[in-house]
């Protein structure tokens, strides 16, 4: 049996520019309460 999480078990948020979903990665574990956008190009957006 493999280790870890299914993706469909990980926290998602909406980001406010391109109203799109989109999942917990492992890089953004230390501050995952601060990410807001989905991407770079939904940061400069804003």
């Amino acid at each position: 049996m493999p280790n870890g999480v299914d993706k469909r078990d990980l926290p998602t948020k909406t980001c406010p520019v391109c109203q799109r979903p989109f999942s917990w990665r492992k890089k953004w574990a230390r501050d995952w309460e601060s990410v807001v956008y989905c991407s770079a190009a939904c940061r400069q957006k804003k």
